[in-house]
């Protein structure tokens, strides 16, 4: 392509012929010629010859590239986790109505269901049911020992990994913890599945199991179990449950390796006081103890 200012005098009809010739032979000069053409039609003001120039000069020297974005699968898995969360998390919200309460050591609590039964739940226990289904559905699971006064109604259902208990409307106590099982009822009639086997009690009857084997137990006078006074009060109860208990009620451990904890124990503890609680589980046993922080040695008397 010949220099600027030649297109410029030619445009402007400053070349000679000889010039005129020469610029017709250059690379690009149908393209000027059209420009040129093009001009001589446009009504005044006079054609800007430097403009035109810069016009070819942007359209045959620049070419407008295509922009090719590459996918960035980095950023597309990312949005696509987002959109699972919010997914799982709408799902979670808008179907999951699962309520749970739950006690720490040392704690009790007391709610109402929907349906307005009570329930006292003990130390280191665990309830939950679905709020939603309860009106049609009253069950629930219970990790843990809690004491219940069921409004009459549909059948409530107390599920465990031992048992299943079923009522109507009636109070009662149920207590789940490793290698223990009991139900007492207090008032009304509870009715206590266990091995696919049910059994029917009426007030003052305990269903008990200790270590997978199921136990006879003496008739109970007692209005509501005695932890719901704080105090633990034990029949015949293998020392190791007994043990289990003092570390709910108090936040400690206890070890007892020289001691047969198979022994059984028959008395109470209180909730409120954890040297006398101590001495109320040794001394009937005639097993003394030290303390050590949170740690509590039970040994036999030397």
């Amino acid at each position: 392509m010949k220099n600027e200012k030649e297109i410029i005098k030619w445009l402007n009809g400053e070349l000679s012929s000889k010039e005129i010739e020469d610029l017709k032979q250059s690379e690009g000069f149908d393209t000027i010629e059209k420009i040129a053409h093009y001009a001589s039609h446009l009504e005044s003001p006079e054609v800007d010859a430097q403009a035109a120039l810069a016009a070819f000069k942007t359209r045959s020297l620049s070419k407008k590239e295509t922009k090719v974005r590459t996918l960035n699968f980095k950023t597309f898995f990312k949005a696509a986790a987002i959109l699972v969360v919010l997914l799982s998390s709408s799902y979670f919200l808008f179907f999951n109505s699962n309520q749970s309460y739950e006690t720490g050591i040392a704690q009790t609590k007391s709610f109402r269901l929907p349906d307005n039964s009570e329930v006292l739940l003990n130390a280191a226990s665990k309830i939950t049911f679905n709020e939603k289904k309860w009106e049609n559905n009253r069950n629930l699971t219970l990790d843990g020992e809690a004491y219940f006064q069921v409004k009459k109604g549909e059948t409530f259902s107390v599920q465990t990994t031992d048992g299943v208990v079923k009522v109507l409307g009636t109070h009662f106590n149920v207590k789940q913890r490793s290698n223990y099982y009991e139900v007492i009822c207090y008032e009304g009639l509870v009715s206590v599945t266990y091995n696919n086997e049910t059994v029917k009690l009426p007030p003052g009857k305990t269903f008990r199991v200790v270590n997978k084997q199921i136990e006879a137990v003496d008739d109970s006078a007692a209005e509501n179990p005695s932890w719901m006074q704080q105090e633990s009060s034990f029949t015949g109860i293998p020392l190791d449950q007994v043990i289990a208990e003092l570390e709910r009620q108090y936040d400690i451990k206890i070890k007892a390796d020289d001691i047969d904890t198979s022994k059984l124990f028959t008395g109470s503890f209180t909730h409120n006081n954890q040297k006398i609680a101590l001495e109320a589980v040794t001394i009937p046993l005639k097993l003394s103890y030290k303390i050590d922080g949170k740690t509590i040695v039970f040994y036999n008397y030397e």
